[in-house]
């Protein structure tokens, strides 16, 4: 099994929201840190990513997310 990633993209769809809100949010003091920086920009782990979810937007925390 894999390391399971998230992009910008990919937090910016599992959140909901806009690309510009997207980058607002993952810029915060309280988002967790991206596990590497790649040309393409920064990554993190997908479980630090849900974690702060559970914590910040637990509205979103439901059944339809991805194992």
């Amino acid at each position: 099994m894999g390391l399971a990633l998230m992009g910008a993209a990919e937090i910016q769809e599992r959140l909901g929201v806009s690309r510009q809100r997207a980058y607002i949010l993952i810029n915060r003091r309280d988002f967790p840190p991206p596990v590497a920086t790649l040309k393409m920009g920064n990554v993190w782990l997908k479980s630090d990513v849900e974690a702060w979810i559970v914590e910040k937007r637990p509205h979103l925390v439901g059944g339809d997310e991805e194992p």
